[in-house]
């Protein structure tokens, strides 16, 4: 018992010393003068905003700094002036929101392709598309969420980007996408992969993820 004692209280005192002696993080000072974000990798989701343009067509254009506002139905995606989708937004007072499948990378990509010098993007033409209902808009076929927003307001002065808020009108999902006490939750993301954006430049699938440990007290 003595000499197991021993090993046991050698041991800890190796691990004690390991956590005292292992290699911290390297941290890099930052310049904050300049913009942070292309300095490391931040996933994010990735949805194709559509709103009518001026013409009476549609345009689809994809979005990775967007985000539900709170916890009621509010959601909202960071713009420019310089973009169409700004000014089709504020004039319309809506726009769709569609939460394209792992499969449909390709046409998201291509909803990025720049417009023509008369204005026009035809590449959004090819993209499978259907009607909203509540607002004037379309949403992406076979899109795993699709939200329908009436515009709240929008919100400027965050440098040259502003926040485009919307009220959630209509909203849709595949039944595969959404949570059920029936299944497992590993269950509902092997079924309906997530597609995230990976800034700057890349994207993930997750069709997988483990529980967070929240303390057990711990409200909203």
């Amino acid at each position: 018992m003595t000499a197991q004692r021993r090993s046991v209280n050698r041991e800890s005192a190796t691990s004690r010393e390991d956590a005292v002696t292992a290699t911290p993080p390297r941290t890099v000072e930052l310049d904050v003068q300049h913009p942070l974000w292309e300095r490391f990798f931040m996933v994010a989701p990735l949805v194709l905003v559509g709103t009518r343009e001026p013409d009476g067509r549609y345009d689809l254009a994809p979005k990775h700094l967007a985000l539900p506002l709170g916890w009621q139905n509010f959601f909202g995606f960071v713009c420019t002036p310089r973009h169409a989708t700004y000014f089709n937004a504020w004039r319309e007072r809506a726009f769709t929101v569609s939460f394209p499948r792992p499969g449909q990378l390709v046409e998201t990509s291509l909803a990025a392709s720049a417009r023509c010098g008369d204005g026009s993007k035809p590449v959004v033409a090819t993209l499978a598309t259907v009607p909203a209902r509540k607002v004037d808009g379309v949403l992406v076929e076979g899109a795993s969420i699709q939200l329908e927003c009436e515009l709240d307001r929008i919100v400027d002065g965050f440098g040259d980007n502003s926040l485009v808020v919307g009220r959630i009108v209509a909203a849709y999902a595949d039944a595969a996408a959404l949570r059920d006490a029936d299944r497992a939750p590993e269950d509902v993301l092997a079924a309906s992969p997530l597609l995230v954006y990976v800034s700057p430049g890349r994207f993930a699938t997750i069709d997988q993820a483990l529980s967070f440990p929240f303390p057990e007290d711990m409200r909203k």
